[in-house]
C-alpha cells in the first residue's frame, strides 16, 4: 500500500436517462474534473451505465411499460468487454486513475438477454481488473437483473491499497462483509442507490467494523433528469422533486465521516487517505485478525462460476458424427476403397474317422 496519503474522489451525478453513449460522456467530464483535483481513485454510482430501473418500485409488472423500458434498458446496457469498457479504460490510462463504475452487464456469455447489476474495477494502465455482479438484487429489483454468484468476489492488490467493492444492500450481508475484511481490504466502494440516515449510519459502522476507508457513491436523481416520455415518470407524487437525494460520503476507518454527505446535488467529493489510520489501531480491533475466533466461527466461500451449460463431446459410432453441446455436425465421408481378396487356398482333406 502507498506509504503516502493520497486523494480519492465520490462522483455524485445523474445519468442521461437510459442513453449509454451520453451518459458516458458525462461521466468521462467528471473524471476529468476528479483526476485535475488530483485523485487516485474515482468512484462512480451504483448502475449509473446508463441508469437505476427505479420503476420496479412503481410500475405494476403486467403492464405492457415493463417491457418497453427493459427493452430499452437492456439495449443501453454494457457489454464486458465492449466499446464502453474500452472507452472507460482508455480514460483511466489517460488520466492515471483507477476507476470504479456501476453498469447494467448484458449476459452475453449465455442468452444476451438478461442483466447483472455490476462493478467495473479498472486500474491506472487501463486494464480492467475485474467485475463484481451484485449476489443478489433487492425486492423489485429482481424483476430486472439476475444473481451473480461467488466467482466475482475479489479484493484487488493495488499499489495504493487492497481494494474491494460491494453493491448497496450487499453491505448488509455481514458474511459478504467479513469476506472482504479477511481478504485484506482498505479501500471499500459501496456504491449505491439507498440514501439518507440509516444508510449512512451503516457506512459509519462499516467502516468501523473493517477498519477501512469507505467510498459510497450514489446518483442524485431530480424530476427533470426523468423526461416526460418515460411512461413511469407519472406514478411519482407531483411534488416529490428529487427521486434520490443521493448523500454520497465517505467515511474514515473510526467511523467519522470525511467528506459529504452531499445531498440534493450533482457534485464530487473528495478525502485524503492517510494510510497510517488504517495500521496503528488495529491493536484494538482487527476483525478478520486477533479479533477472529476461527476455532469458535468459519466462514466458506464458493468462488467457483455457475454456468448454465456445460458443454461436453461425445462421439456417436454409429452416425459417424461429433456434437458439443446440442449441435451435431456430420464429419466428411470419404468412399471406403474396395479390399484386395486374398487367393484362395485348396482346402485339405478331411481324414475319415474309422
Amino acid at each position: 500500500m502507498s506509504a503516502k496519503p493520497f486523494k480519492v474522489a465520490a462522483v455524485q451525478i445523474a445519468p442521461v436517462f437510459l442513453n449509454r453513449e451520453r451518459t458516458v460522456e458525462k461521466a468521462l467530464r467528471y473524471l476529468d474534473e476528479a483526476a485535475a483535483a488530483g485523485a487516485k481513485l474515482v468512484v462512480f454510482p451504483e448502475v449509473l451505465l446508463p441508469g437505476y430501473p427505479d420503476w420496479v418500485w412503481s410500475v405494476p409488472p403486467r403492464e405492457d411499460l415493463m417491457d418497453e423500458l427493459y427493452g430499452e434498458l437492456i439495449e443501453n446496457s454494457v457489454e464486458i468487454p465492449g466499446e464502453t469498457t474500452r472507452r472507460l479504460c482508455e480514460a483511466a490510462r489517460a488520466k492515471g486513475v483507477f476507476i470504479v463504475m456501476g453498469v447494467n452487464e448484458r449476459n452475453t456469455e449465455a442468452s444476451g438477454g438478461s442483466l447483472y447489476n455490476t462493478l467495473l474495477f479498472i486500474n491506472p494502465e487501463g486494464e480492467l481488473m475485474g467485475r463484481h455482479r451484485k449476489l443478489i438484487p433487492t425486492g423489485g429489483e429482481r424483476l430486472m437483473w439476475g444473481q451473480g454468484d461467488g466467482s466475482t468476489l475479489q479484493v484487488y492488490d493495488t499499489p495504493i491499497g487492497k481494494m474491494s467493492g460491494l453493491i448497496c444492500w450487499e453491505n448488509y450481508m455481514p458474511l459478504a462483509r467479513y469476506a472482504m475484511y479477511a481478504w485484506g481490504t482498505r479501500l471499500h466502494v459501496a456504491s449505491t442507490w439507498d440514501r439518507g440516515e440509516v444508510w449512512l449510519a451503516s457506512m459509519r459502522h462499516i467502516a468501523k467494523e473493517g477498519q477501512m476507508y469507505v467510498i459510497s457513491s450514489c446518483q442524485a436523481l431530480h424530476r427533470n433528469d426523468i423526461p416526460d416520455r418515460a411512461g413511469h415518470k407519472k406514478y411519482y407524487p407531483a411534488d416529490r422533486q428529487w427521486i434520490n437525494a443521493g448523500d454520497s460520503a465517505i467515511v474514515g476507518p473510526d467511523g467519522k465521516i470525511i467528506a459529504g454527505p452531499l445531498h440534493e446535488a450533482e457534485g464530487i467529493l473528495y478525502a485524503e487517505i492517510d494510510p497510517k489510520a488504517l495500521a496503528g489501531p488495529r491493536w484494538m480491533l482487527d476483525v478478520a485478525g486477533h479479533y477472529a475466533r476461527p476455532d469458535v466461527f468459519q466462514l466458506s466461500v464458493i468462488r467457483e462460476v455457475k454456468s448454465l451449460i456445460r458443454e461436453r463431446v461425445w462421439r456417436d459410432p454409429l452416425a459417424g458424427t461429433e456434437s458439443r453441446s446440442n449441435s451435431v455436425r456430420a464429419k466428411p465421408t470419404v468412399a471406403a476403397k474396395p479390399k484386395a481378396r486374398k487367393p484362395s487356398r485348396p482346402s485339405k482333406p478331411r481324414a475319415k474317422k474309422k
